[in-house]
């Protein structure tokens, strides 16, 4: 377990695998990811990358950290909620990245084939048909 924003920052720098890697596996609580993400701006990308990452920090960064959004809809685990919220960000890369995510519940998926982006709705109608093939 990554006890600390230090430990976790050292483990992202670090130029040998095994502790590269424990940065992305491995789970922290909750207070050291607030505390990465305070102090060390520049990761935020890499604390969205950590596998554990709980739900409770996605949702925390897609209020504090708007240009995260992007990362996180390419996140599988995301709940329901954050599949909507991020269906109808502004930004239509973000919403992209929700077509792209092959965990983005159907009924969402249907919704951005109306998309106002063209890119955004071709996406979304791509992975509908190739999952409704499945």
């Amino acid at each position: 377990m990554i006890t600390s924003a230090e430990e976790f920052v050292t483990l992202r720098a670090s130029r040998l695998k095994a502790e590269y890697d424990r940065s992305a596996m491995e789970e922290a609580p909750l207070a050291v990811w607030r505390e990465v993400i305070k102090r060390y701006p520049d990761y935020v990308q890499w604390v969205i990358h950590n596998k554990t990452i709980p739900l409770e920090i996605l949702e925390e960064l897609c209020e504090s950290h708007p240009e995260s959004r992007y990362f996180i809809a390419s996140k599988r685990k995301l709940s329901l909620e954050l599949f909507a919220f991020l269906s109808q960000d502004p930004d239509p890369m973000v919403r992209g990245g929700i077509a792209l995510n092959k965990k983005t519940p159907l009924e969402i998926l249907v919704n951005l084939l109306s998309d106002e982006d063209e890119d955004v709705a071709d996406t979304a109608r791509r992975q509908y048909e190739t999952r409704k093939s499945v």
